[in-house]
């Protein structure tokens, strides 16, 4: 835990020097170009565990952090490419945003399952995602 929490505090020390010495914009990049990579490396290795039957949470793992690298990768690109007309409405974002959902629902498959829960229960909380996106858009 000691190690832990010295990184993260060189870390957030770093980010903030970044941030001081050349501003918002570059210490953004960095931090989000940092988590792309990680994340990346993160799903590649839990699909990896996924193929050589690891655990039965692999899959899912793999799937969410591959919706990471393309959520934050969308929004990590978009900025340094200075925020092209293309990317700002581009429905290709969805397909990043799909594999974070395919990751959670396998996610709470294997949870649920060990639980003793059906699946659905686990996916309660994204009524309240549906209803508050049917109340703003229906009006």
């Amino acid at each position: 835990m000691k190690h832990a929490i010295v990184l993260f505090a060189v870390t957030a020390a770093v980010l903030m020097v970044v941030h001081a010495a050349f501003g918002y914009a570059a210490a953004y990049t960095l931090a989000y170009g940092t988590v792309v990579a990680m994340a990346a490396s993160i799903s590649a290795t839990f699909f990896w565990l996924w193929y050589q039957r690891q655990t039965p949470l692999a899959l899912g793992m793999g799937f969410s952090w591959l919706g990471t690298t393309g959520v934050l990768g969308w929004w990590w690109l978009y900025q340094i490419l200075e925020r092209p007309v293309a990317m700002a409405e581009n429905s290709g974002l969805f397909v990043f945003v799909s594999a974070y959902f395919v990751g959670a629902v396998l996610h709470f498959r294997v949870v649920g399952r060990s639980l003793g829960w059906g699946s659905l229960v686990l996916l309660l909380p994204f009524s309240g995602v549906l209803a508050l996106t049917v109340l703003r858009f229906s009006t």
